[in-house]
């Protein structure tokens, strides 16, 4: 999420003797704090914080990773903070008067002012490079996932084989999208994102080889699966990658370039596909998918390390060398989870809070139902333009460019959401709502619908083929494009802003139950539109989509009062 945060506290510098003082989220920025830093705002959640591998149990939260302080430091017990829930309590560590005393004299290193560690420090040209280098990332992985689609006509043939089975070869490796970031998530807390930019990424491009010199239709699944797997690495790390190197008021359009990521690089898998299956048979697929991505595994090499946690801890490890002084450290160094705790966080919390959170369950399911509705249209599309106006392989993959056409809309739009968001911001005293993210999700949301009924009653048989009616089915990727990606900026921004304490949490369950919708439509959609007949497949899941619109309104007018209900919402 990649990919709002609670950015830089910039915080007057401390007397050696006397603790730094800590801004207060709910009271205006001091004067100093905004000439200082005018590109944050301290009061939105923290996506760069280490939540799955911090007891914010006992140590609660801090802006020690966002901070800016003369003196390189602030102490810990005027850094501390409650989680920012329903029930705010004093962290444990400082609720026992003796041990609250020991913490007085530890020091949680900060960065300073001009900062050159400071990724935000980094030049203007460099950042955009970077996130660059994310954005292309993703679509690399997201383009590797229906790549395959472009001959799947030829796989069946060589291995003798169904639809559904080869159907597997795209889930397969959607459902590895939604297990390898359990893993690569707390990974990249602990080691940092470098590494997990550069080894998962390695060992993806090998996988690659297997796929593509396969002898049985098992090898093939099998290796795209393990495909998935570490091709999510990119997934887990691009949001929180740009979150590191841009402040929250200054990113809209780097979060927006990685929203609409995920949801175009499949797009422009089947327009490869096509072309190249149908010339030079389908393990060339694989082969020039391999290339793609050895190329994207260079450039992500490139990536330095950003994430702050990492490298204050290697600055607080330093300082404790030349100094001797031992109080010198981070929070994820004082109150560090145990193996057993982290595997609770990662794989147990984010399933518990869907099961108690509606507001979690509902938005998941929505942006749920929007990616497996772009996995639906990579067997649909074929289907339609196929076998109803037989296009070739690669004439059918060029009408996806619609798709692309309403994603290149949504990334004119994001930016305009994100700056009426501020205003809002700005008219309720600098502090909105979390509501007030859903306004993209209720602008987006007619426009699925809308799609799907295009779609299904403009292609034949109710409209026959002749002259230019493909044009009606091929358009309706315009306004589903658009849709899906302003709905899915908000969706996230909206998770992340609700559950400031839990983010991570948040973004596992909705990643886990988006990538399951994903991996499941390919299995019975070419089915249901040869069963149902194109109209009214399409319209069946458009009526579906048409029961989704009144979540963001709901949420909208009893958000505030479901998350006052909630242990885990911000209050």
């Amino acid at each position: 999420m990649t990919a709002a945060h609670s950015e830089t506290t910039t915080v007057v510098s401390p007397d050696e003797d006397a603790a730094s003082p800590r801004h207060d989220s709910n009271q205006p920025l001091h004067p100093l704090e905004k000439s200082l830093s005018n590109t944050h705002d301290d009061r939105r959640p923290d996506i760069s914080f280490p939540y799955e591998t911090t007891d914010i149990d006992r140590g609660g939260l801090t802006n020690e990773y966002r901070a800016v302080t003369e003196a390189g430091y602030e102490h810990a017990d005027t850094a501390l903070r409650p989680i920012p829930s329903r029930v705010q309590q004093t962290p444990q560590a400082l609720r026992d008067p003796e041990k609250a005393q020991t913490i007085k004299d530890v020091k949680f290193v900060t960065w300073k002012p001009n900062d050159p560690e400071d990724p935000r420090n980094w030049s203007n040209l460099y950042r955009w490079y970077i996130t660059a280098v994310c954005a292309i990332s993703v679509v690399s992985v997201a383009f590797a996932s229906a790549v395959v689609t472009g001959d799947f006509e030829d796989i069946q043939a060589e291995f003798h084989v169904g639809e559904v089975v080869v159907a597997l070869s795209v889930s397969l490796m959607v459902a590895g999208f939604g297990i390898g970031p359990l893993a690569w998530s707390p990974l990249s807390e602990l080691f940092g994102r470098r590494l997990l930019w550069i080894i998962p990424t390695v060992i993806y491009v090998i996988f690659n080889i297997p796929c593509a010199v396969a002898q049985n239709i098992q090898t093939l699944l099998i290796c795209r699966f393990f495909c998935g797997i570490f091709a999510s690495a990119p997934l887990t790390l691009a949001g929180g990658t740009i979150s590191d190197i841009w402040d929250n008021n200054e990113r809209g359009f780097a979060i927006a370039l990685f929203a609409a990521a995920p949801y175009g690089g499949p797009v422009l898998g089947p327009i490869v596909g096509g072309f190249v299956g149908e010339t030079v048979g389908w393990r060339w697929i694989i082969w020039v998918n391999m290339i793609f991505a050895g190329v994207v595994a260079i450039f992500c090499a490139t990536i330095p390390e950003t994430y702050a946690p990492v490298l204050l801890r290697k600055r607080a490890a330093k300082l404790r060398a030349e100094t001797g002084d031992q109080s010198y450290t981070t929070e994820q160094e004082m109150f560090k989870l145990s193996l057993a705790q982290v595997v609770t966080e990662t794989l147990i919390r984010p399933f518990q809070m869907l099961v108690t959170e509606p507001i979690l369950l509902l938005m998941s399911l929505y942006i749920a139902l929007i990616y497996g509705l772009l996995y639906a249209f990579f067997f649909s599309f074929p289907v339609v333009f196929g076998e109803g106006y037989h296009f070739d392989d690669g004439i059918t993959g060029l009408t996806f460019c619609s798709v692309l056409i309403g994603v290149a809309l949504a990334l004119c739009v994001t930016p305009r959401i994100e700056a009426n968001y501020r205003k809002r911001a700005e008219a309720k005293g600098g502090l909105a709502d979390p509501e007030d993210r859903l306004i993209g999700m209720m602008i987006g949301c007619w426009f699925v619908p809308i799609s799907l009924f295009i779609f299904g009653w403009t292609s034949p048989p109710a409209v026959m083929p002749g002259g230019g009616n493909w044009v009606g089915p091929c358009s309706s990727g315009i306004p589903f494009g658009f849709g899906m990606v302003v709905i899915y900026f908000s969706a996230n921004a909206y998770l992340i802003d609700a559950f400031p304490g839990y983010v991570a949490s948040a973004l596992a369950a909705k990643t886990v139950i988006r990538s399951g919708s994903g991996a499941a439509m390919p299995l019975f959609i070419t089915a249901m539109y040869h069963n149902l007949g194109n109209g009214w497949a399409a319209s069946t899941w458009a009526f579906i989509s048409l029961a989704m619109i009144p979540i963001p309104f709901l949420f909208y007018r009893y958000g505030k009062s479901i998350r006052a209900k909630s242990k885990r919402a911000a209050a």
